[in-house]
């Protein structure tokens, strides 16, 4: 079976908003209305939005870790997660742009695995779209949430003493150095319901233009 699915402008909107727009019809990937199902289903979870995120090292290497799901660009089926600039995922990215996350819901039994490619935009992007992106990201977030991209740098050794003041941040300024906005691009969805006993592939289907075309197919569990 073939969808296709319209990719519209970047924005980072709330998971209830996502539900809302895709009933008013705004066009989408078909795995992307099994997710936003399986966020509804599992919303009254704390950890619902956690996922891991798996990337290649320099040496080969695998490396996961656990981040947030922030959210779909308004009208797309990209996936935003924020992160620290510093982290080892941001070098690992920039060598092989290429990863995926790996998305369990305790309630409804469903595993989303979504793979593709990550782009970094990060203080030194010179795309002004981009970067006006990465502002609105950083202002969503929480003071407490924004305070973490001033401490040390994540990886090097842990000093005992401390600064005597704590660093201040100022509200009105825009985003820190170390906060990176990471922009998932999914070619490929394996979805799986442990309930149903259901799984199917969903393919992203190169194309030339604003159009992404799926195919899926349903597989063996």
């Amino acid at each position: 079976m073939m969808y296709r699915t319209e990719m519209g402008r970047i924005h980072s909107t709330a998971v209830g908003e996502l539900a809302g727009d895709l009933e008013m019809g705004s066009a989408a990937a078909p795995w992307k209305s099994l997710l936003l199902s399986a966020l509804e289903s599992n919303a009254q979870i704390k950890h619902s939005t956690f996922l891991h995120l798996a990337t290649i090292g320099a040496n080969g290497r695998p490396s996961n870790r656990t981040v947030v799901f922030r959210g779909f660009e308004e009208g797309t089926d990209r996936i935003h997660i924020y992160t620290d600039s510093r982290s080892r995922k941001i070098e690992e990215l920039k060598t092989c742009p290429f990863a995926e996350i790996s998305w369990y819901f305790t309630e409804s039994w469903e595993q989303f695995r979504i793979s593709g490619r990550i782009e970094v935009v990060d203080a030194s992007c010179l795309d002004a779209t981009k970067f006006k992106k990465r502002a609105e990201a950083w202002s969503s977030i929480s003071p407490k949430s924004r305070m973490q991209y001033l401490g040390p740098s994540p990886n090097l050794p842990y000093i005992a003493e401390q600064p005597a003041k704590e660093p201040v941040l100022d509200s009105c300024s825009g985003p820190v150095d170390a906060f990176c906005l990471l922009v998932l691009d999914p070619d490929q969805v394996d979805y799986l319901n442990l309930k149903s006993a259901e799984r199917k592939l969903f393919k992203a289907i190169p194309c030339v233009g604003r159009e992404t075309l799926w195919e899926s197919e349903r597989i063996n569990p």
